[in-house]
This record gives structure tokens, sequence and C-alpha cells, in this order.
């Protein structure tokens, strides 16, 4: 929705943990039970949500089973299924779905872990970006399972399952491997493969490029005519950090790119399997991103709470506004954001929360305040996950007093 918004849609949204969309409610993966090889789609909770993982527990009660279909949430269709064998490694396997197990916002759910010889592919696509076209890929992913084997990508791959020259892939790359380029520490780094090359930057050594051991990582690469860019970041707090933002290679191949528009999960474009990797969600878009809709991105991303045992709030200010201190805090056993803040003397205030789209969707102060403190209540409990802005207006004085990032 935020990629919409920016004028870049999705054409491809991947994810075992939660929905991408508001209002996404068909499946997010498919699993296949090993005593008999039946397959069940894996849905959502609610509307929006995560993922039904007790669907999957009861279906693979007393046995074991695979990922089998990792569907594509947006209109494209462009779903994820074992990747055939390509020029290089082995012939592809599904993962155990039960391998990896983590908390979404306080729901138990699975993610895709991928060992050596795990991959997943989609040479017929639709939508995604060929030849010189702009696109923005992210994914978020683990930096604690990694190693340096070749290749854990998610991407813009070839067609053919071959190594078919520079500049004929476009995806995101992390893990330790560094030989071809490498970004500062000993990593795991976010570096984009554009084929022959695992690039840090531009060139392939780049030390603006930082190791990001986080146990949830966002890693974004996008690229255009001419340029891409890297960006880093904790999946859990903080901001997005840009690794690199310049001009494509100088090596002949990577100008202009040839990008042929299959995608692939795990694995190199000539099907390189040797890498290890945790993919929790992503998605591809069809344009160049801005960065305030990657910032927002991200921001959803924190608010969606990996690791996290229930609904939390994430409320970043300076904490003081034309000079009276004021504070923000979660009620979870109500479901309520409560603003407190104190005036020394009466004023006229207004207090209202704003949606990205600027749309009002509260006013929970509005009048004369008298001195004292004072605490004003949003109820959340029917408010999706997202970023919030607080507004509030003091003698007619208006000013952006932080957001509130609202995770479910």
């Amino acid at each position: 929705d935020i990629y919409a918004s920016g004028g870049t849609q999705c054409v491809a949204a991947h994810s075992t943990v939660r929905a991408l969309y508001g209002s996404y409610n068909g499946p997010l993966y498919q699993v296949r039970r090993k005593s008999d090889n039946k397959t069940l789609d894996i849905g959502v909770l609610k509307p929006g949500g995560v993922a039904n993982s007790a669907a999957q527990d009861s279906f693979l009660s007393g046995t074991t089973g695979t990922i089998s279909i990792i569907y594509d949430q947006s209109p494209k269709g462009n779903n994820l299924t074992v990747a055939p064998l390509g020029q290089r490694g082995t012939a592809d396997v599904e993962a155990n779905a039960t391998a990896l197990t983590l908390k979404v916002g306080g729901h138990a759910v699975y993610a895709v872990y991928v060992n050596a010889g795990v991959g997943y592919r989609n040479d017929k696509t639709s939508g995604v970006a060929t030849g010189d076209q702009p696109e923005g890929l992210y994914m978020v992913t683990s930096g604690k399972h990694v190693n340096s084997g070749c290749c854990f990508d998610y991407g813009n791959a070839e067609t053919n399952n071959r190594d078919n020259g520079n500049g004929t892939m476009e995806a995101i790359y992390m893990g330790t491997c560094s030989n071809w380029g490498h970004g500062s520490g000993s990593g795991p780094w976010v570096m984009a493969d554009l084929e022959n090359g695992l690039y840090a930057g531009g060139a392939l050594v780049n030390n603006n490029n930082t190791s990001v051991p986080y146990d949830y990582v966002t890693a974004i690469v996008k690229g255009k005519a001419g340029g891409f860019s890297i960006k880093g970041g904790n999946a859990q707090n903080g901001n997005l950090t840009t690794m690199y933002d310049g001009a494509r290679p100088t090596k002949s191949g990577y100008d202009p790119m040839k990008k042929e528009g299959a995608i692939i999960l795990g694995i190199g474009g000539d099907n390189s399997n040797s890498a290890v990797g945790t993919f929790f969600e992503g998605a591809m878009t069809s344009g160049y991103p801005s960065d305030t809709t990657e910032d927002a991105v991200q921001a959803t991303i924190v608010a969606a709470g990996y690791g996290s045992n229930g609904a939390m709030i994430s409320y970043r200010s300076n904490n003081t506004t034309w000079g009276f201190p004021y504070s923000v805090r979660y009620n979870s056993s109500r479901g309520n954001v409560v603003v407190s803040y104190t005036f020394q003397n009466a004023r006229r205030m207004s207090m209202n929360i704003i949606d990205l789209s600027g749309r009002r969707i509260a006013t929970i102060v509005n009048g004369i305040v008298s001195a004292g403190p004072h605490e004003a209540v949003w109820d959340t409990r029917r408010i999706p996950a997202g970023i919030y802005a607080c507004r509030i207006a003091i003698d007619g004085w208006d000013e952006w007093a932080g957001k509130i990032i609202i995770g479910k």
C-alpha cells in the first residue's frame, strides 16, 4: 500500500509471516505434508494480519512438511516454487516448514529457513523490470543465520537459470561472502548481486557499507538507469542507513543493465545454492521508490513487531513542545495510547491524530485546557498497525509533535 501511494506499485510481495497489504485476505504460503504429500494453503488470521500458523500446526501434527509455494500477494501472481536445476549447484529442495518459528506482534509464525540446497524461483513472471527499467527491492531477513556461500538472494534474475553475463540480474544479497566485494567489518552485509559480482557499492569494496548483524534486518536494493542504491537497518527499531547511492559499476556490462525479470529466493541467478539465510518478507516494485516511501516501509516493518510478544507503541519526538513536557505510553490492558502533558497556565489546545495520507482519524483534545497535569487518550483497539502523527495546536500555533508507530 505504501509503495503504491508513492507511485511505485508492487509487482511481487512475498511473506510466510504476515499480509503485506492492509486488505489482503488470501493465502500466504502452502505447506506440503511429508507423510502423504498432501498440501494446505496457510492464510491470515484476519485481513492484513499475521499468518494462521495454528492451521499449519494442525495439518503437520505428528509429521513434518515443507513450504511448497510462497504466494505473491500482489495482483501480478508471481508465486515462488522450488527452483529447477540450473547451470550451477544441485537440484533445489523446498524449505522445512517448521525449521524456524518466531513471534510477530505476539503471534507465533514460521519463516522460510534456507539451508544449502534450498531455493525458490519463478522464471515466467508478470510486470517485473527487464532491461534497464527501474525497480525497488526489499526484504526482511536475518543477520544471524548467514554464511559465505553463494548466494542468499532475493530479487531479479535470469529466466533460464544460467549466468547470462554482467548486468543480467539485480537482487538483494545478505551474507558474509567476500569473494567479489564486501563492506566494512566482518559482515554480514547487504549487497547487490548484479551477476558476476556482489557489489557493496559502485566498487566491489565499500567501507561505507557497514555490517548488519541484527536478529532481523531490513535490506534494500533499488536500481534505475545509470545508478543504484543499497540500504540496510534493524527491522526491530530505528531508521534505514544508506550504504551506497550512486552510479553503476564501471566494469563493462552493468550500464545499461540487462535484467531479465525472473524472481529468485535463496539462490543465485545461475542456481548457485551453497548459501544459507532466512526470509521473512519481501517485495519488488515497478519504478524507483523514493527515500520517503522506503522510510515509511521501514517504519511499518518496525511496527509489525518482529520478535515482540504483543502490541507495542514506538514514539519518537524531542519530548518538548513550546516549553511544556509531555510523554506517551501504551496501556496494553485497554488498547489505548495515552499522551500525558502539563500546562503552567490555561491554554486553548487541539490534539489530532493524522495518518500517512494526511487524513485526520481522531481528535483527542479540543478546547480550553486548565493549568496542571492532563492525559489525552487515543483508543487504538480498532486502529490498523502503521505510522501516525500527533499534531498539536496551542493558542493557534501548530506543530507536528512526533510520530506514533502502532504495531499489533
